[in-house]
């Protein structure tokens, strides 16, 4: 009779604390994912002045899409005592209690700069990269190669599915010739295994929305640093495997340009638009002129410290607000679709 007078005090309490924590874990899906949150390029010794206005949007989902750190190293040690320094950030520590932490990396968090799959301490950066996300222990993604997975969040009929690409573990040499990076025609982005656990992901999605982020831009070529167009046949193979498979509210998300914009396209096959948010310089932006060729831009060019936000308004077809937001929360572009 104590035991349930006890039981019976202590419910409201438990009550508290549960409604209390706001993390939708990805198990439960108990609820639509309303915002998510996303950025790139972190310098970890330099000033942390992004995560106010990034837990100002309160995400459910933040997405980490490289350079999270500049490592720059083969020292694991060198790696980890960076990973820490963004972990003990208290505006990342309240961010990580609100919200699900996923995220891919780049060349500075990868340890390489500009590096693929020559890097000889690539397994082990990996364990510390699944270390820094909190990937579990005994995770099968620890066993694979790349840091490549996906996340799928809300109810049925009311899903996001982020899907997220290890473009540097497997991919193929980039050569740079007087700081011009050269193309690889025949080159590959992601390895054999990636690209089939992609088409399977994609064609076997129940999301209404599938983001799919890596750290560099798919859809810009004029630009001249790394890209996918410096590998067109793996470009080609990703965006015809998007038309291809059918995959509905497909986004694309990239990093890595210390700068933000939005662009849109339209591919054969596909009954709507596809968008790429690029968010990158979360400490740290391009200081030259904000004029860049981008025959796919929409909106302007934005070089300012800046994070990337999308709003789903779930209804008969869910709205998707697509916005670069700075570090005073300022909108600085806004797109909207409709899927």
């Amino acid at each position: 009779m104590q035991h349930s007078t006890f039981l019976f005090r202590l419910l409201p309490l438990l009550l508290v604390l549960t409604s209390a924590c706001k993390k939708p874990l990805e198990a439960t899906n108990v609820k639509p994912v309303e915002t998510i949150v996303f950025g790139s390029c972190n310098r970890q010794d330099l000033p942390q002045v992004i995560w106010p206005a990034v837990n100002q949007n309160n995400p459910d989902v933040w997405v980490w899409l490289g350079d999270n750190i500049y490592g720059d190293s083969e020292n694991m040690d060198v790696l980890k005592q960076k990973y820490d320094m963004v972990l003990q950030e208290p505006g990342y520590k309240q961010l990580q209690a609100n919200a699900n932490i996923v995220g891919t990396w780049d060349d500075h968090d990868y340890g390489l700069n500009d590096g693929g799959k020559e890097f000889k301490m690539r397994e082990q950066s990996q364990q510390l990269f699944w270390d820094f996300i909190g990937e579990p222990a005994n995770s099968p993604r620890r066993k694979q190669q790349g840091v490549y997975s996906s996340h799928t969040y809300g109810p049925e009929g009311k899903q996001v599915k982020v899907i997220l690409l290890d473009s540097r573990y497997n991919r193929d040499s980039l050569a740079r010739i007087n700081k011009v990076y050269q193309t690889n025609y025949t080159g590959d982005m992601l390895g054999e295994e990636q690209w089939k656990w992609l088409e399977n992901e994609l064609r076997n999605s129940k999301a209404q929305i599938n983001l799919i982020g890596n750290g560099i831009q798919v859809l810009p070529e004029e630009q001249v640093f790394e890209k996918w167009a410096n590998f067109p046949a793996s470009r080609k193979r990703l965006l015809d495997m998007i038309a291809a498979t059918n995959a509905p509210g497909v986004i694309l998300l990239s990093g890595d340009r210390h700068i933000a914009e939005i662009s849109k396209t339209e591919l054969p096959g596909m009954s709507y638009p596809l968008y790429e948010v690029t968010s990158s310089g979360m400490t740290h932006v391009y200081s030259g002129g904000n004029v860049e060729p981008n025959k796919y831009r929409v909106g302007d060019l934005v070089n300012k410290l800046n994070f990337g936000v999308l709003q789903f308004n779930w209804a008969d077809n869910v709205q998707v607000e697509m916005l670069i937001k700075g570090k005073d929360n300022e909108t600085y572009v806004h797109e909207k679709a409709v899927y």
